[in-house]
């Protein structure tokens, strides 16, 4: 898509630093939940721009796990400049503190070269691990492994003799998040309460980025389930089986429990049926994506685009969103 491809190409000159705040980089977000057609659309718009994409996806970092992420292919990998793909084997850990200090590395080479850059994806916390003040907490193999050791009841109770309130903070009935807190808190000694009276958690609830971006939503609304079924068909034509097969004795604790993976798995294992394994697929991928879609639309920062299934169409408003932001 080049300069006959209909879509205008913003005006360079005359762009105020504010435009791009302290960072010197100018930063697009398209964001939204899964199965939207974000990425067709921030390749329609990175083309134009002459941008670099980040990918904004907690699994696409991990080799090998590519149908079933809707990772770029080959072809598109050349066309376009895709960073924060392919960065380490399925069965290593990759924690959003790792996603930050990486893709915070990668935003500050491209600042310096003067690329804009645009984001593309729907894993939340990933987001704002690059744009606000998150600032993960440690963790520790050997602390993670006793925690995992210990029974769920003596964790809530270890928490809450050290943190009265973490019931407001922490769902004590989840108890993965359970084991996560007590990891924090044997850890750093931080507990859920002071953790959410930190000024970092004030200015997460604020809003306030580190690095100032122009952030537009995509979001199919009623079509959302009639899309993630028919994506999830055209995985499987694409071989997602084969490849979550292939994968299966190398996935680790958290690519497995990516989403169409682990339900898939079980077709792998013989514990269920393809028709069961696809069905599961796709009520989890629909649960995913109302998830996500509620993050987002909680971001005042966030300009939702109404949807339309023209790719072409909804760049160009983009576009004109990011010229105008980026000219001021």
């Amino acid at each position: 898509m080049g300069a006959g491809d209909g879509l205008r190409r913003p005006h360079r000159a005359g762009r105020s630093p504010s435009s791009r705040g302290g960072s010197g980089l100018r930063l697009l977000a398209v964001v939204g939940p899964t199965a939207a057609g974000k990425s067709a659309v921030a390749e329609r718009v990175a083309r134009v721009l002459g941008a670099t994409l980040v990918s904004v996806d907690s699994m696409q970092v991990y080799r090998g796990m590519d149908i079933g992420t809707a990772k770029p292919d080959a072809s598109t990998r050349a066309r376009f400049d895709y960073r924060m793909i392919d960065l380490v084997e399925p069965e290593e850990p990759f924690t959003v503190g790792d996603y930050q200090a990486r893709g915070r590395r990668e935003l500050a080479a491209l600042a310096a070269a003067d690329r804009p850059v645009v984001l593309v994806g729907g894993s939340g916390l990933h987001f704002r691990s690059l744009v606000d003040p998150l600032r993960p907490r440690p963790r520790d193999p050997e602390v993670a492994a006793a925690v995992a050791a210990t029974d769920p009841e003596r964790l809530a109770a270890e928490l809450l003799a050290a943190d009265p309130d973490a019931g407001e903070y922490v769902d004590l009935a989840n108890p993965r998040r359970v084991a996560r807190a007590v990891e924090i808190l044997r850890l750093t000694g931080e507990t859920p309460s002071m953790r959410a009276r930190s000024p970092e958690a004030a200015a997460l609830a604020a809003y306030r980025p580190e690095l100032p971006f122009v952030g537009v939503g995509i979001d199919p609304g009623a079509r959302l389930a009639d899309r993630v079924a028919r994506r999830l068909e055209r995985m499987l034509d694409a071989g997602l089986l084969d490849e979550v097969a292939g994968l299966a004795p190398r996935l680790g604790p958290t690519a497995r429990q990516a989403v169409g993976y682990k339900e898939l798995l079980g077709v792998v294992r013989g514990e269920s049926t393809l028709v069961e394994g696809v069905a599961a697929a796709q009520r989890a991928t629909v649960a995913l994506a109302r998830r996500q879609r509620t993050f987002f639309r909680r971001d005042p920062r966030i300009r939702w685009l109404t949807w339309q299934d023209d790719p072409e169409a909804t760049a160009t408003e983009v576009i004109e969103i990011v010229e105008r932001a980026w000219t001021s």
